[in-house]
């Protein structure tokens, strides 16, 4: 082990077994539960349309998680998938190959304008995040001349979307795995990832020990940037346009699913995989409350959604909040 690496774990705290393997529990009750109540939750119908739909959370929280581990916020992700679904469906008669590096590129694009503002002009994250919101939600609107952008569906651009592996796997959820294990790679088994908490953790510190924050958190808003990007393909591929109105509420989903997951809101210390748990733990929620519409016992609107998330969270907070100073006591 270097004396960089040595360095480097003084630094960063690993997250409690504890805290993250809650979450996957708390999602495994609530499959079981379902395949007990309802008798279409397992069916081919519904998990490939739970997975496509929430293929797309699972990489904006992923990006999300990995710039709240170094203490920062990403405002933008909803605004700049909306603006990348919008690229992509304009490019789409050229195909695939033209389109999704297009969409990718767009979200790179917002990342580096968050990072320039944060590393180089030293914004708060929550300032330079939200003018990027703005300012994409904004440039979505002109492109599309606020209308729905249709894709071309005589090219292969919506195969992305609408094509599965069999009858349940989408190829979305297969590419937002591989960008999953692309994070916990990172974070797991490099510099740059034990950087990442390390700035978290105190950024002050780690500069002083003369560890690349900066580059650190280029690649943390940078990869956030990407993922919305990719999130706003899927969003396009699959339903057929680009939509410059989405993506509201997605960056507080995201939060959410980083915060169930265990990640701390002042970083350094944080979980990929819990993160995924957290993301479809939601999206679970949503999908049972749905079945149960269904059976008539209870009628709840989409409204609801944000208000179930919103309590969810607070909950959520509190108990970090009480966890970690039952933490600093001891």
């Amino acid at each position: 082990m270097t004396s960089l690496d040595l360095n480097l774990r003084r630094f960063t705290r690993p997250l409690g077994e504890g805290t993250h393997l809650t979450v996957w529990v708390a999602l495994g009750l609530l499959i079981l539960f379902g395949a007990w109540r309802y008798d279409n939750f397992l069916s081919a119908y519904n998990v490939s349309s739970f997975l496509q739909y929430n293929s797309m959370f699972v990489l904006v929280s992923v990006g999300m998680c990995l710039v709240i581990m170094t203490g920062g916020i990403d405002l933008s992700v909803g605004a700049v998938a909306a603006l990348a679904s919008v690229v992509a469906a304009l490019l789409s008669a050229r195909g695939l190959a033209v389109a999704l590096p297009a969409g990718v590129a767009t979200g790179l694009m917002a990342g580096a304008i968050n990072a320039g503002l944060i590393v180089g002009l030293r914004l708060p994250p929550f300032m330079a995040t939200l003018a990027t919101m703005l300012a994409a939600r904004g440039t979505s609107l002109v492109v599309s001349d606020r209308q729905a952008v249709t894709v071309d569906w005589t090219s292969d651009f919506t195969a992305l979307g609408m094509n599965k592996i069999g009858a349940l796997v989408p190829w979305t959820i297969v590419a937002a795995l591989l960008v999953v294990l692309v994070a916990w790679h990172v974070l797991e088994r490099t510099s740059l990832g034990r950087t990442v908490l390390a700035v978290g953790d105190n950024a002050e510190a780690a500069h002083l020990m003369g560890l690349k924050t900066g580059r650190a958190l280029v690649f943390a808003y940078l990869f956030s940037g990407a993922c919305a990007g990719l999130a706003g393909v899927f969003l396009a591929s699959g339903y057929g346009a680009g939509q410059p109105l989405e993506g509201q509420g997605w960056e507080l989903a995201a939060i959410a699913s980083v915060v169930v997951g265990g990640t701390l809101l002042t970083g350094g210390m944080g979980s990929v995989p819990a993160t995924v748990a957290g993301a479809l733990l939601f999206g679970l929620v949503f999908n049972l409350l749905n079945f149960e519409n269904g059976l008539g016992v209870i009628s709840l609107s989409a409204y609801w959604q944000s208000v179930i998330r919103g309590t969810f969270l607070l909950v959520v907070i509190l108990l970090q909040v009480r966890l970690g100073r039952a933490a600093a006591r001891a």
